[in-house]
């Protein structure tokens, strides 16, 4: 059977010398503050183990009532935080909602507390203050000292296992916690469920069981210390149960192996000297208790942390090195650490022995293909997933494959929405799986089958009591009456539909392809000549009442208002610009999307838009207008592109804490700029073409896995010259603003000739 991961232990340490050490570049710290929500702690690339620090416990709710305070929690780390709770193993990266920080651990001194405290004082709990000047966070391993008790704390990880190495001061009261109880958007009922067997003085195995965002989540652990604990112990938080059994007989909060309630929090002590290391190993499985030691065993059979460390980072070297740039410094750290965030996920869901729990709860077995989870698929159509067609093919693939297997597990028989952990939690709009499906099989990936995606997009998209599906092949439109954001999603499935449609042409399928193809053209359902924009429309075929351009509330649009999703037809740029009148009228709507001024009280209410991520009333920050820059080209001015995109390049990316302009969203945010910055983006993925823009970097080479190399030289680039005079591949002039997917996997040389004047 072909390994797919290799075990990262076993990676030879000269590989880490044999490339270019391009992971200097990343810095983990990017996007930690306001809107990026990104971690900074130790993971591998695509790694099922996240592991990093969470700087604040805040409640999902208060009151009864959602706690807005909570979404600056996304990831678990606020850069502006002056206190750390402790090292969870589990984080989404840049999502605009939350779930995970699994099993938290914190090292601490003293008198044993069992409670985190709160962040104005830290002497009421177990947190600590700590200082970013003695922070330092880098690919595949993060440190910080624990001010409070004087602990070095340090973080790696493989695949599927968390290492921590804690440096003590001398003191007969040293304590590691683990906090069961703790998770990201966290509220008193989430914890379902908690066991902890204690197997021996050094390892501790059990699960835990949650209800949040991923409705019904098992995770299960084996925790192995390097010395052994002198006593253990465990309170649980939970109210009292009416029927508790006979367990009573037990004193079960100290020294007692067998633990089970709903809100645990364990604690073990130790005798240590002056700078003694205590190690901690957690391995995490989806599927069993003995699938963790499995897990931890293999892939961390050692106690070498500076070895588990260098592994890592040669894992993240062999992965970032796929693409060398020449660059001014603060681009090439712009340029890796969105190829570090871009590579973060989709995640492995699966044990070594390929094992995992699926989405009808049982334990599957992945025989030829490597089981992802984490599918933010609303953001990640857009540019991940056609990045990794190009930079990451047989990944892409397994992607494919886990939605196929979780299409197959799926009693309801649909493509994932948005999935992760053995579960779909339905957030966002659109069948998207289908996007991400098509784009891989029109840009030739085999290693899925191909026939059975095309069903099983075909049987999403016509799922009639789904979010409307039924009304929109009906009517061909989702009315206002039956859906709140009858338009977007109108929209999005057009898109889609047009997506099955050139997968089924690929594949000889011409009756789908027709009924497809006609399904995509109901955007055109949406727009209303009268003011030039995409309105939501009632049962009776009449325009919903109330209209107002500006407003993300009440419009029938999902996070936007008209303005950036009357945009919204990547499949037939050709059709809008007749619907707007023209590449004269269009174009100029396209000037005033990008310079006109959204007042704050039209997105106050809507969390995943900030000022920060607004151009004009262009929304980056959010996704669904991410390729309306490239539109220009459509309209036969590509030196606005050109311009428009170099713009977006510089306001909405800096490597800064807050150097996002809105959620990375999983990887997509970054995903926009790797291309941006090569000069060339997916306007319509499920076509295999790329627009043309304006390169950011002087050169690039991506070593494909065909073996084959493709480059991209900018001769002259500049801050100042944005423009592109003309651009030639393989010696041979471009005479329009396109490449096709074929031309960059054949290899070959990209060359753009830059230049300070638009050439119109």
């Amino acid at each position: 059977m072909k390994k797919r991961f290799p075990l990262l232990w076993m990676l030879p340490l000269s590989l880490f010398a044999q490339q270019k050490n391009v992971v200097q570049y990343v810095n983990p710290l990017i996007g930690t503050q306001r809107m990026g929500h990104t971690f900074p702690g130790a993971t591998v690339p695509f790694g099922m183990v996240q592991l990093s620090p969470d700087t604040d416990t805040i409640p999902y709710e208060m009151n009864g009532k959602y706690n807005p305070d909570v979404y600056k929690y996304c990831a678990g780390y606020q850069y502006d935080d002056k206190t750390i709770v402790g090292f969870s193993h589990t984080h989404f990266s840049g999502t605009g909602h939350s779930d995970l920080g699994d099993f938290l651990v914190m090292p601490t001194v003293g008198a044993l507390q069992l409670n985190p405290g709160v962040a104005t004082d830290t002497k009421t709990g177990f947190r600590s203050a700590f200082s970013h000047a003695n922070e330092k966070a880098e690919a595949g391993y993060y440190k910080v000292k624990l001010d409070d008790d004087n602990i070095t704390a340090e973080l790696t990880a493989t695949t599927r296992t968390g290492f921590h190495q804690y440096t003590f001061p001398k003191t007969n009261d040293a304590h590691i916690i683990l906090d069961l109880m703790h998770g990201i958007y966290n509220y008193e009922d989430k914890n379902a469920w908690t066991y902890v067997r204690v197997e021996n003085d050094t390892l501790v195995t059990g699960y835990r069981q949650t209800a949040g965002w991923a409705r019904t989540r098992t995770v299960y652990f084996a925790m192995t210390f390097s010395k052994p604990f002198k006593e253990y112990g465990c309170k649980d938080f939970s109210k009292k149960q009416v029927y508790r059994g006979f367990w009573g007989k037990f004193n079960q909060s100290k020294n007692f192996p067998d633990l089970a309630g709903r809100q645990l929090r364990m604690f073990f002590n130790f005798n240590t000297e002056e700078g003694e290391k205590i190690k901690v190993k957690m391995a995490l499985s989806s599927v069993s208790t003995e699938g963790a030691i499995l897990n931890l065993r293999t892939e961390a059979p050692t106690w070498d942390f500076e070895q588990t460390k260098a592994a890592a980072q040669a894992a993240w070297n062999t992965e970032l090195a796929k693409i060398t740039v020449e660059a001014a410094e603060s681009e090439k750290q712009n340029f890796y650490t969105a190829m570090y965030h871009a590579f973060l996920g989709p995640t492995v869901y699966m044990d070594v022995d390929r094992k995992y729990k699926g989405l009808d709860q049982n334990v599957h077995t992945a025989a030829n293909f490597t089981n992802y989870t984490t599918f933010s698929l609303w953001d990640t159509y857009r540019a991940l997933h056609p990045f990794f067609n190009i930079i990451q093919p047989t990944r892409n693939g397994d992607m494919v494959n886990s939605m196929l297997a979780h299409y197959d597990q799926s009693v309801l028989k649909m493509l994932p929405i948005w999935s992760h952990y053995s579960n779909d939690n339905w957030c966002m709009s659109g069948y998207h799986s289908v996007s991400v499906i098509a784009d891989a099989i029109l840009k030739g990936n085999t290693s899925f089958n191909a026939a059975h995606a095309l069903e099983a997009c075909v049987t999403t998209a016509t799922h009639n009591n789904y979010e409307g599906i039924g009304s929109y092949v009906e009517k061909g439109f989702i009315p206002d009456e039956k859906l709140g954001t009858s338009a977007s999603t109108t929209l999005e499935y057009a898109y889609d539909d047009w997506c099955i449609a050139q997968a089924a042409n690929k594949l000889g399928r011409t009756d789908i392809y027709e009924a497809f193809s006609k399904r995509a053209g109901n955007y055109k359902n949406l727009f209303d000549a009268s003011v030039g924009f995409m309105r939501a429309r009632k049962e009776d075929g009449s325009f919903k009442n109330g209209f107002d351009a500006l407003s993300t509330h009440g419009q029938g649009f999902i996070e936007g208002n008209t303005w950036n999703y009357s945009f919204f037809v990547p499949q037939d740029p050709e059709g809008l610009i007749t619907l707007m009148g023209g590449k004269k009228q269009f174009s100029a709507r396209l000037d005033t999307l990008f310079t006109m001024y959204l007042p704050d009280k039209y997105f106050a209410e809507t969390e995943d838009i900030t000022r920060d991520g607004i151009i004009g009333t262009y929304v980056h920050g959010n996704e669904p207008a991410h390729h309306v820059a490239y539109l220009y080209n459509f309209a036969g001015q590509p030196w606005k592109t050109q311009e428009r995109v170099r713009m977006i390049l510089k306001n909405q990316y800096k490597p800064a804490p807050d150097g996002l302009g809105g959620n990375d969203d999983c990887g997509q945010m970054s995903a926009w700029y790797l291309f941006s910055t090569l000069g060339f983006y997916p306007v319509a993925p499920g076509a295999a073409l790329y627009q043309l823009g304006s390169p950011a970097i002087n050169k690039a080479v991506l070593q494909l896995e065909n073996n084959n190399t493709f480059t991209v030289e900018a001769i002259n680039q500049s801050d100042k010259n944005v423009y592109v005079q003309k651009v030639v591949l393989n010696g041979k002039q471009l005479d329009q603003a396109v490449i096709s997917h074929e031309d960059i996997m054949k290899g070959g040389t990209l060359t753009f000739y830059m230049t300070n004047k638009p050439k119109k």
